[in-house]
């Protein structure tokens, strides 16, 4: 019989991220079968964190459908996905047209996941905000994922499924308010702890998933690395632990697990003045 030791290796893949002029970081990438025989339905899954949990997902046992609005680039990152053995689909679905999201919703066949994850960052900070930087913002972050989640809440409950939907929130919503981007995020963590007591009797479960700054092509400065020593565990969150911990989030291990948020900031969230 093989040692647990042995088992727990089984499950694991060592990623290694070099870092310049530093000692590469080993991410160990979730393998296993958590999500056997699940379908899942993520939102902005053509890069990034929704990429890299689409991926996950796959290596979990998954079905993935990924959306994004650029036809073009969904059908790139759908491709790679394919490439790399997953089961996989895209839609083109723009989350701040809230009919286009009640109609994909009639279109789509069944799926038990949904992880919210689409975002836009921009918007600018209070005092140069215009309005249609706010609206983009507030539409695309809070607005599409309420109604997307509404309605598919509607359609598992009719339907007696008992899924479970992951938001992708931020650390940002550990800060005042002082951005359109800062307020979608509290937003997304208020409507994730509310949609939580209200469908959790439906035996649908809702979490959030909410990282710091992570590597995504956005935020890493191109052969800047994930080093950041402005965080107390000196570097940025990789996608893939996001991934990783998203796998668990919405798998059996977590059933019990209701609208909570988990933080994943390397410790930039329990900065204090005495720092």
């Amino acid at each position: 019989m093989r040692s647990f030791c042995g088992k727990v290796r089984d499950l694991l893949v060592n990623f290694f991220r070099p870092i310049p002029n530093q000692i590469p970081v080993m991410i160990p990438v979730l393998q296993s079968e958590l999500l056997k025989d699940r379908t899942a339905l993520i939102t902005g899954g053509t890069r990034g964190v929704g990429y890299a949990i689409a991926e996950a997902f796959a290596r979990a046992g998954a079905r993935v459908t990924i959306t994004g609005r650029d036809k073009d680039r969904l059908e790139v990152a759908v491709d790679k996905l394919k490439r790399n053995g997953s089961r996989v689909d895209g839609v083109v679905l723009d989350i701040t047209n809230v009919s286009s999201i009640v109609a994909a919703m009639e279109a789509m066949s069944q799926f038990d996941i949904l992880v919210n994850n689409a975002g836009y960052v921009g918007g600018g900070n209070f005092g140069d905000t215009c309005e249609e930087g706010y609206d983009l913002v507030l539409d695309t972050n809070l607005k599409g994922h309420y109604f997307l989640s509404q309605a598919v809440a509607k359609k598992w409950m009719a339907q007696g499924v008992r899924g479970n939907i992951l938001n992708v929130c931020s650390a940002s919503s550990l800060r005042p308010g002082t951005s359109p981007y800062i307020l979608s995020k509290w937003g997304l963590r208020a409507l994730t702890v509310g949609m939580a007591k209200k469908l959790i009797k439906h035996g649908i479960v809702v979490n959030g998933i909410a990282p710091g700054v992570t590597n995504t092509d956005q935020f890493t400065g191109g052969e800047k690395g994930i080093s950041k020593s402005s965080n107390p565990s000196g570097r940025m969150v990789t996608k893939e632990e996001v991934a990783n911990m998203s796998t668990i989030l919405v798998s059996p291990l977590c059933r019990m697990v209701v609208g909570d948020i988990l933080f994943m900031t390397g410790g930039a969230g329990v900065v204090t003045l005495d720092d």
